[in-house]
């Protein structure tokens, strides 16, 4: 596996400055973040809900509540599929629809956690995990300006970051592979 990013050391590197560029763009120009979010928001919640649905239906023999899962599945479709559909909705609407999903996701993950606090061994986690679900949902729903240009921020100071690191690692990667063919080269 070494060998392979040691060859394409480029490539890492390629990846690397596209971050940066998106990360950049991302602070300079938050309009086109926004956009790109909604579409991944959608993509996201589209194949989460898929899986919430799978798991659901492949749980349905062995757990009563398999149901609650099935609607957060359903709950996740439906919000993909309106975020998709609709990828120029506006940055208020955008956090409105991830705050409608956070508070619908969080609401089933809580009462699921209730109803199989027998069942399940560290349903707190569960519970932990929707009341975070409820919070940022509530949060965004207060105050979607602030929550989108937040975001944005983040994820543009995110991109940077891990473009930055990506180029370091392609360098690391080139000087390994001149190393290991001059090594090749010696035997």
């Amino acid at each position: 596996m070494l060998a392979l990013y040691a060859r394409t050391w480029w490539v890492v590197g390629l990846r690397g400055l596209l971050s940066i560029i998106f990360g950049v763009l991302a602070l300079v120009w938050p309009e086109i973040a926004v956009e790109a979010l909604v579409l991944l928001f959608g993509a996201y919640v589209l194949v989460d809900g898929i899986f919430a649905i799978a798991s659901a239906i492949k749980g349905r023999r062995e757990y009563a509540q398999w149901w609650l899962v099935l609607l957060e599945g359903i709950a996740g479709i439906a919000f993909g599929v309106i975020a998709i559909g609709w990828p120029r909705i506006t940055t208020v609407v955008l956090l409105l629809l991830i705050a409608g999903w956070a508070i619908a996701t969080g609401i089933l993950q809580i009462v699921a956690a209730i109803l199989l606090r027998k069942e399940l061994r560290g349903e707190w986690l569960l519970i932990l995990s929707g009341i975070l679900s409820l919070v940022l949902g509530v949060l965004l729903a207060i105050q979607p300006q602030a929550g989108a240009i937040a975001l944005v921020w983040l994820i543009g100071a995110y991109a940077i970051l891990f473009g930055v690191l990506l180029i370091a690692l392609a360098f690391r990667l080139r000087g390994w592979s001149r190393q290991t063919q001059g090594i090749l080269r010696q035997a």
